[in-house]
This record gives C-alpha cells, structure tokens and sequence, in this order.
C-alpha cells in the first residue's frame, strides 16, 4: 500500500503540523480532517492543508489508509471506539497522545490491536490549536513508536516511513515503558514546575520580592508551569500510575536531602551536586526530548543609545526574526544583559553564530 488517504480526527497543534508536514513532503496526498471546532478545519481547508473536511465519524474513513487520532488524551479513546466500524484490516491507526498504556488496553478490548500503533511525537509549543501548527514543529524531534505483540513489521515500517518522511526521528519502545518514561522526564518536571511555582506564590512577601527577582535559574526550571491546565489534568489522571511511583520515589529523595541539611552534610551537598553534573554533563546537546526547549539566546551588551536597534538591525539584514527581545534584571547563570527569543532553532543558531562573528558575547 501507498498510505495516500490520511485523516486525522481532532486538528490542533500537533494534528495540524502533522497534516502540514505530510502536505508539504507529500503534496499528492490526499488529506481528511474531523474536529468538534469546525473553524479550525475551515482554515486548514483554506490553507490548501485539508482536502475533505468530515463532519461527521463515518464510512468516508473506510477510503484512508492512515488515521491519527489527535484529540486529548481521553477523548482518543472515545474515538477509536466510534471509528471502529469504518476501518478497514489493511489500515493504520495511530494516536498522538503522551500516555500509551491505556490506549493500547482499549485497543486490545476492541480487537484492533493488530490495527492500533501508538504515537507521541516529542514536540509542542506554548501556544495552541490549528493556527500555531508548523510543518517545521516535528522536524529532527523524536517520534515515540510503540507498536503491539500484533503489530505486523509491515504496518510498523509504513508508520516509520511517515514519520521520516516529515522529518522525524522514530524511536520504537514498548508502551508500558514509554509511559514509566514520560511520567519521569515529562509529567513529574511538570508537577514539580507547578508546585514550585506555588511555593513562591505562597510564600512571597507583601511587595512581591520574590516574584521580582525570580528570574535565571528559576524561569528556567519553571518555564513549563505555564501549561495547559486541561491537558495536564488528563496526562495526570490518565498516566497516575507510573506519576505516583516516581513522585514517591522523589519525596524519599527530598527527605533524604532535608535529613543531610539538617545535619550540616556538606559532603553529601558537594556528592549530589557532583553526580548530577556529570549525568546532565553527558546529555546529548542536539536531542530534542520530551520538554522542549526555548529558542533563545542571551547577548552582554553596554547599556548605551542604539545598543539594541544594531543588533536587531544585523538579524534583520540576514531575515533572522525576532519572536521576543527583553532586559535580563536577574543575570544569576552569567546571562548577557539582553534577552533574544527566536521561533525555531535554526534562526537561534544562525542568530548566535552571527552576533559571534560581530564580536559580542552569546550565552
């Protein structure tokens, strides 16, 4: 098969950058799009992204040969159960959502196990829905492939070959351990971003010090606390699991570290700080992994008239857009003055690089 008949049930952020990606890298393809906000899908239709829209789950899903299911965590469910009787044998069905394990047991339930192969494309963005999509968003991201014990090799590689096509990295793991993954690199930094976000909150002065000085280091750490509240209460419930067991084993490690304080251990302070140095140390720099990253850059610049028009005049010579540009009050990591936001990481690179060969400083 040729997989040219693609639909996609649900057109949000990720839905919308798959579909435009698959468009551009696979132009004769021909595109089905459902979703309950019918304005998305007018748009993705006026786009040229979206050949048919469908309103309404029916036999018109028997003509594709790949559909993504591509709404919220729990409502993918639902709907793999009201597509059911309008797929064919020969087709594929795959999910986008970042939880695994329930998805696969419903699709065992359904019999469709051999039909089913779970996704989790490793990319996002602050923003939501159709009208941030960017074919560009899952470029050189890793592209979480968890087939099941029925999945045929043949199906696997035809996903495979979709999501290298669209300039992903295919990462084949099986779902219980993608989900024991995600909880510890993803959903618990997430609860951890939150919580700690509320402790300053909590704990702040009338005049809001804190709040203030609350910058470097701490942005950093709490940046994803800005998250959807919607999605991340389905991620939290549907993933409990395997969130609760790291979170428990997190608390010990916190305990451990208020019973080392308490005594003064300065040994043990320097041996922490030391072991996760070396571990972060050996992280691969060019992986694009589950929290994804700020494209930014930060410039030591003299605070002088001009100072900021001559860089933005030297990225604007050289078509390098600026998403965002501020003042860094807080420079606690050794940050330059300036503050540069990009919208892909390529303009980031090229923009460092640039203002290096002009002689100022890029952190």
């Amino acid at each position: 098969m040729h997989y040219n008949n693609i639909a996609f049930i649900g057109f949000g952020l990720i839905g919308g950058s798959i579909a435009r990606a698959i468009r551009k890298y696979k132009p004769e393809s021909k595109i089905y799009a459902y979703a309950n906000n019918t304005s998305q899908l007018l748009k993705g239709k006026n786009d040229g992204v979206i050949d048919i829209i469908l309103k309404e789950i029916d036999d018109s899903l028997t003509e594709c040969d790949i559909i993504f299911l591509c709404a919220p965590v729990e409502f993918n469910e639902e709907y793999l159960a009201k597509i059911k009787p309008f797929i064919r044998k020969d087709s594929i069905i795959t999910d986008v959502g970042s939880t695994k394990s329930s998805i696969h047991n419903l699709a065992k339930e359904l019999d469709l196990d051999d039909i089913f192969i779970g996704g989790h494309p490793m990319a996002g963005s602050e923003k939501t829905g159709y009208e941030a999509s960017d074919a560009l968003l899952l470029e050189n991201a890793y592209y979480m492939i968890t087939p099941s014990s029925k999945t045929c090799n043949k199906k696997l590689e035809a996903l495979k070959s979709i999501i290298e096509m669209i300039k992903s990295i295919p990462f084949i793991i099986d779902y219980q351990k993608h989900d024991k993954v995600v909880a510890t690199v993803s959903h618990l930094p997430h609860i951890l971003a939150a919580t700690l976000v509320n402790l300053v909150k909590d704990n702040d002065y009338e005049d809001e010090v804190m709040k203030r000085v609350a910058a470097g280091g701490f942005k950093d750490i709490t940046r994803i606390a800005s998250a959807s509240p919607i999605m991340w209460e389905q991620i939290c419930i549907v993933n409990a699991e395997p969130i609760d067991a790291m979170l428990l084993k997190y608390i010990d490690m916190l305990k451990e570290v208020h019973s080392q304080l308490t005594s003064r251990s300065g040994i043990y302070i320097n041996n922490m700080f030391e072991k996760s140095g070396e571990y972060r140390n050996s992280f691969d720099s060019n992986s694009r992994g589950v929290l994804i990253s700020k494209h930014d850059i930060s410039v030591h610049i003299q605070d002088k008239p001009g100072a900021i028009s001559i860089i933005s005049a030297i990225l604007a010579a050289n078509s390098i857009s600026i998403k965002n540009i501020g003042i860094n009050h807080n420079r606690e990591k050794g940050e330059g003055a300036l503050n540069i936001s990009f919208y892909d990481a390529d303009s980031c690179e090229m923009a460092s690089k640039l203002l290096k060969e002009y002689n100022y400083r890029v952190i």
